[in-house]
């Protein structure tokens, strides 16, 4: 009887800190509580079955955090703020150097990345996006790689284990990682849970991380966290002040650049 009520008792207290802290994560649970994290893993899959938290990476995000709900359809996002993609778009391509070998993540944004970039034979791109390969393929000089795996059509990419191993013995300059939700404290997040471990993948592999994001992502959570914002080197994005992202930016070790 005792089991349960210290049961019940934890239970109570990791939900508390999950509506009070928006996020948490089994290790340190486990070391608080002193139990395994098998155990707080089940803890976990308690309260998202009472709508009190929602499963992410290696841990659980509240609910009320979960601000993005679905992820919206291809042709509305190709549809949404083009301008300040397009503007981020260049100012991303304008970073890269003959010589660099660097990875487009898939995303509307990164494919105005590919439309951009210079048609250098000294350019090598990887990417696991079938939009942006055929935007590389019109360019005649500039080198391309296409991770393989399997096709999720509803973004036209590709994921899997076959797309992960392809970034084994890879070593790359510059990372453009685009992304679904951007927030200083919950981090990089995403709708789909195989294109974060891809992503992370893929951060793995690069000597340099640029998150590329219009401002309409931040203060976004979605539920599978890529990494932290800290992570990051640079963060290319729109608008004046960047909603006060300069401060963030400054506490979080990244720079910022305004397009």
């Amino acid at each position: 009887m005792s089991v349960i009520r210290d049961t019940s008792e934890r239970r109570q207290q990791i939900s508390a800190l999950v509506r009070e802290r928006g996020s948490v994560q089994v290790a340190p649970l486990a070391s608080r509580f002193g139990v395994s994290m098998q155990t707080i893993r089940k803890d976990l899959h308690y309260l998202e079955k009472r709508g009190v938290a929602e499963r992410s990476y290696g841990g659980a995000i509240s609910a009320d955090a979960v601000n993005v709900v679905a992820e919206p359809p291809l042709e509305t996002k190709r549809a949404s703020n083009i301008d300040q993609k397009a503007r981020i778009g260049a100012l991303a391509a304008s970073m890269v150097q003959p010589g660099d070998s660097i990875v487009l993540d898939s995303g509307t944004t990164t494919l105005q990345i590919a439309h951009h970039l210079p048609d250098d034979e000294d350019i090598t791109v990887l990417t696991n996006d079938l939009d942006i390969l055929c935007a590389l393929a019109r360019k005649e000089r500039i080198r391309v790689v296409m991770l393989g795996g399997t096709l999720r059509r509803r973004n036209r990419a590709f994921y899997g284990a076959q797309t992960e191993n392809a970034l084994d013995d890879l070593h790359v300059d510059k990372l453009f990682l685009g992304v679904d939700g951007f927030d200083l404290e919950r981090g990089i997040t995403t709708h789909f849970e195989p294109e974060a471990m891809l992503n992370r993948r893929m951060v793995k592999a690069a000597r340099q991380v640029i998150a590329v994001t219009d401002k309409s992502k931040f203060g976004r959570v979605c539920l599978h966290r890529i990494l932290n914002v800290a992570e990051i080197d640079d963060l290319i994005t729109d608008g004046d002040d960047a909603d006060g992202m300069q401060a963030g930016a400054e506490r979080a070790g990244f720079r910022l650049h305004i397009a």
